[in-house]
């Protein structure tokens, strides 16, 4: 019976399950050494992005040219799911996301062709640029920063991106807070007068004069010439040379002779401090193969040189570095992965004999590195979330291994020989085992569907899981019997194991006393007493969902998860003047300061205040040794404290956590309304009621009032000299926006040359009113005799969503998880009295809570075709229909243990939590299927219901306490770990380890 089939040919051969284990090992390791390392899965979203920029455009502007015509092009299009579309000051900006399953590169081509088709975009508009949403992998940031001019600033770090790449392996490294190149050409208002020029005659004539084109080719008799016209100048003193006009006596007239021409940057309201210094930053990318620890390495080994080169007074900071991050979680997974891993070696050995629990233990191992031969070509790297799936499947990997080796472990215990014992003992859990691995399978396949930057991230986990399971169950059932066939039992302990072997009687001995003499007739009264069994764990069931349901543990789409820095976020006025601006991040950075100044604990490495358009933020990064004195939170609230009341501001929130899929404002709440005017009513409104409920904090209404606008009509007198509304539009906008006369590339940088008034002929509105304007017959006015300027407030930044404009009402709440019951407040009592109060309002969730019910939708199915799969995974074994059904009941009975873990450990629950509970349903029904196969085997051989389930039940005890035990303690490091880096996985891990402590209960 033994001599035949795989199991047996493999144990008795010897060698060539060796050398399969060889090759699971050996070639996982040199896998491990060339895999794509990096901190979060690589990935691109199903998104296509538009941007089109419309330089001096009102949001209102950028809506009704930009937007409507974009939203009209892509409404035909197969594969769009849903159109955000986006106006603000000069820019308008789309996101088409794709329905799931939609060709990316097709739709993105139809979008491109769309979009290029529309012939309606003013003049002014800029070619739209596309990309598809993605993730960026940045690895550092070089804050180059020091008291000197911005123009200075951004050369330096041009030259030291430029030495960067040059001299490194470096392949991408981009400038953050700079601003676009220019030569400006600053106009002479009474020289363009006098030689009757205008803005855009300039700008065309410098476009035509200063460029560099090919002639074509003259053939001579001595050889072949190249004929090319050379007027390219590429420094603001070239530029000022160039001849414009030429003069009726023959002189020339060069542009430096009617306008001042100089080097700058682009207009613009961005500005970034740091350390109190004017700054900008090098954001240094890994690509390719590179790690986040070779690319931080390269660029660390480099800072003294480039420091060296730098002008007095400038300094070159290290700033975020992901490479630590990096570090900081290997080390924490690694190290919890060998305590875990010893503490299931010690269990083990405590249950069976030394030398078995050692090659039980080695399936470990060899599931692990022989995973590591086939992810790459599943498209899965070495990151946060591949390592923490290898920690999940840690417990639970042996499982297998154990019910085999355990039960190999028993028919030696009956007297047969080594090799009938490996054989028969892993052919008869065969078929159970099978099973169970592929239960686990299932189980954690609807991690594949999730929606979103959730799915993409927590995508990664089954995929590693289910390939250790499927090298684990290939190591128990092919490797581990050969071992345990050929290790033969010593007829001497060695002196140096006598103490463990006594420990390991001593705890065989009581847990058979305990399994006979306890537990047996415990069993028996249950079974005396079947109804008095289910109720009472019913009536548990029904308290632990209850207390769940009641809010109390709180619900959110992820943990927060606590940086090591502190985030201010301010909404100013629109308009407002720079000096108001500088004052409220000025007030920011005091509190700060006075926080540090009266507490000596307390120190931060680097501060950094950066304002872009209307708002501002201020970051502080914490000093390390000052994080476990001042975590995050408690900052937050004390620099908010410190700093008091802004007046002046519209909103400002002070964060604490590490953005992602857990960032962002614990309420947001997307209102709809067919007229703009009501909408922002009703934000308002509902904005005015949040703030009456306690605990509710941060409240921004997401309206804004628009930047100041002076509204600019044809009057009678300017239409009776000839000018038309198009023409006087045009002579305002060059002089006040600009004309560009080209742009050309210097370097990796590209410069325009922009021709405007100088700043002092533009800053007033007695300067606007004298603006000269021409006449159709060649006469000049000012702009207050042919114009009528009113003055007015132009609209706030405005968003869609699928054609219908939204606004998004956000606020904190300071109890984590409070969301949830919140929500249901106010869904029974407030949304129904705005709806009443505005008619056509509609009101919904946003933001967290949208991405939030989009997955628990997906969970609601994937649970229903989980618990389908795993009815057919067991009736087939079980050749039933009934006993499936048996087994499964294990399964919400597991939510006792799930809640009562985050109620210990103090967590609220989440997704993540939920994910938990879903991916190991399997693991719950394992130790049950194992259960009932060795029941119905006693079945067939005559025993009655009662004595074949009283005979698995003791039989099967001592491996289903270990399987239990192991699935906890490999988890456990993780769970007991402090650390913030791992606030974001011990929900999962909670869920899991207390499903599997429980998994024995309702059996």
């Amino acid at each position: 019976m033994t001599r035949h089939g795989p199991i047996a040919w493999m144990t008795r051969h010897g060698v060539a399950p060796n050398l399969l284990m060889l090759i699971l090992l050996l070639g996982g390791l040199m896998a491990s050494l060339t895999i794509k390392k990096e901190v979060f899965p690589d990935f691109t979203l199903e998104a296509v992005d538009i941007e089109v920029a419309y330089p001096g455009a009102t949001p209102e502007e950028v809506e009704q040219s930009l937007l409507l015509a974009i939203e009209s092009a892509l409404a035909d299009i197969d594969g769009i799911d849903e159109v955000t579309a986006t106006a603000s000051e000069g820019s308008a900006s789309v996101t088409a996301e794709l329905r799931p399953g939609a060709e990316t590169m097709r739709v993105y081509q139809e979008i491109q062709q769309a979009v290029d088709r529309i012939r309606t975009f003013p003049e002014a508009a800029e070619a739209p640029t596309f990309s598809l949403a993605g993730r960026s992998r940045q690895v550092l940031e070089l804050n180059l920063h020091g008291p000197t001019d911005a123009l200075t600033l951004q050369r330096l770090a041009e030259r030291l991106r430029e030495q960067l790449l040059g001299e490194t392996a470096l392949g991408k490294i981009e400038l953050e807070g700079s601003r676009d190149r220019e030569i400006q050409v600053l106009l002479d208002p009474a020289a363009m007068r006098r030689y009757g020029l205008s803005h855009a005659q300039l700008a065309e004539r410098i476009g035509a004069e200063a460029l560099d084109l090919a002639g074509g080719r003259l053939d001579t008799r001595d050889g072949e010439w190249l004929v090319r016209y050379q007027g390219r100048r590429r420094s603001a003193a070239d530029f000022a040379e160039l001849p414009v006009l030429s003069t009726a006596d023959g002189g020339v007239v060069r542009l430096g002779d009617i306008a001042r021409v100089q080097p700058g940057l682009a207009e613009g309201d961005r500005e970034v401090l740091f350390n109190g210094e004017p700054g900008i930053s090098l954001q240094v990318y890994q690509v390719g193969d590179q790690t986040p620890l070779g690319v931080s390495a390269i660029v660390r080994g480099e800072l003294d040189r480039l420091r060296d080169e730098l002008p007095d007074g400038i300094s070159l900071t290290p700033g975020w570095d992901s490479s630590t991050i990096y570090r900081q979680r290997l080390d924490l997974l690694l190290g919890n992965a060998w305590l875990g891993l010893a503490m299931v070696l010690v269990l083990m050995g405590l249950f069976l004999e030394a030398r078995l629990a050692m090659w039980v233990t080695l399936g470990i191992p060899t599931a692990f590195l022989g995973a590591m031969l086939f992810l790459p070509g599943l498209g899965v790297s070495i990151n946060m979330i591949s390592m923490f799936a290898f920690i999940i499947a840690l417990g639970i990997v042996v499982d297998d291994a154990i019910m085999v080796g355990e039960n190999i472990y028993a028919h030696r215990e009956k007297g047969h020989s080594v090799f009938e014992a490996a054989i028969h003992g892993a052919r008869e859990i065969a078929v159970p085992i099978g099973f169970a691995v592929l239960s686990n399978m299932v189980a954690f396949l609807p991690l594949l569907f999730l929606p979103g930057f959730l799915g993409m991230i927590m995508g990664v986990i089954p995929l590693v899981v289910i390939t250790v399971f499927a090298v684990s169950w290939i190591e128990a059932l092919f490797i581990l019997p050969t071992h345990l066939a050929h290790s033969q039992p010593r007829q001497r302990v060695p002196a140096w194991q006598r103490p463990i072997e006594r420990i390991r009687r001593t705890m065989q001995h009581g847990l058979d006393r305990f399994t006979h003499h306890r537990f047996a007739p415990f069993l028996e009264h249950a079974l005396d007493r079947r109804l008095l069994a289910v109720a009472i764990g019913v009536a548990v069931l029904t308290l632990a969902l209850a207390y769940a349901a009641s809010g109390r543990l709180g619900f959110s789409l992820m943990p927060r998860v606590e940086a090591d820095r502190v985030q201010a976020t301010v909404s100013l006025p629109p308009g407002s003047p720079l000096a108001a601006d500088h004052a409220v991040r000025d007030a920011l950075l005091a509190g700060a300061r006075r926080l540090a100044d009266a507490h000596a604990d307390l120190a931060y490495d680097s501060t950094r205040a950066r304002q872009r358009g209307d708002t501002l933020e201020v970051r502080l990064s914490i000093a390390a040794d000052s994080l476990r004195a001042w975590p995050p939170s408690r900052l937050a609230r004390a620099w908010r404290e410190a700093t008091g009341e802004l007046p002046g501001v519209e909103a400002i929130r002070f964060a604490s956590d590490a953005g992602g899929p857990g960032g962002g404002a614990d309420l947001t709440l997307r209102l709809s309304h067919p007229d703009g005017a009501t909408l922002d009513a009703a934000a308002k409104a509902l904005a005015a009621r949040l703030g009456d409920y306690q605990g509710v904090e941060s409240v921004d209404s997401g309206v804004g009032n628009g930047k100041p606008q002076l509204s600019i009509r044809l009057s009678p007198e300017g239409r009776a000299l000839g000018l038309t509304g198009q023409s006087l539009a045009r002579q305002l906008r060059g002089p006040l926006q600009g004309a560009t006369a080209l742009k050309q590339q210097q370097g990796q940088a590209e410069v325009s040359v922009e021709v405007r008034l100088p700043p002092a002929a533009r800053d007033s509105l007695a300067e606007l009113r004298r603006l000269p304007i021409l006449t159709p017959d060649g006469g000049e006015v000012a702009l207050a005799r042919v114009a009528r300027i009113e003055r007015s407030r132009a609209s706030a930044g405005l968003t869609r969503i699928n054609g219908r404009r939204i606004v998004e009402v956000t606020a904190d709440l300071d109890a984590a998880g409070a969301t949830p019951a919140l929500m249901t407040t106010l869904e029974d009592s407030l949304f129904p009295q705005l709806r009443q109060r505005f008619p056509g309002l509609e009101i919904g969730p946003g933001g967290r809570q949208e991405e939030t019910a989009d997955n628990l939708a997906v969970l609601r199915t994937a649970l229903w075709a989980t618990l389908a799969a795993l009815y057919g995974l067991l009736a087939i074994p079980f050749r039933s229909y009934t006993q499936p059904l048996l087994v499964m009941t294990a399964i919400p009975f597991g939510v006792i243990g799930a809640v009562l873990g985050h109620l210990i450990m103090g967590f609220g629950l989440s997704i993540i939590s939920l994910l938990g509970m879903l991916a190991l349903s399997g693991v719950v029904v394992n130790d049950a299927l194992v259960l009932i196969d060795y029941a119905n085997q006693r079945r067939r051989e005559g025993f009655n219901a009662r004595e074949a389930i009283m005979a698995a039940a003791t039989r099967r005890l001592r491996p289903i306490m270990m399987t239990t035990l192991t699935t906890f303690l490999g988890l456990a490091p993780m769970i007991f770990e402090t650390s913030r880096q791992a606030r974001f996985i011990i929900p999962m891990a909670v869920s899991p380890s207390r499903w599997a402590s429980a998994s024995c209960s309702p059996r």
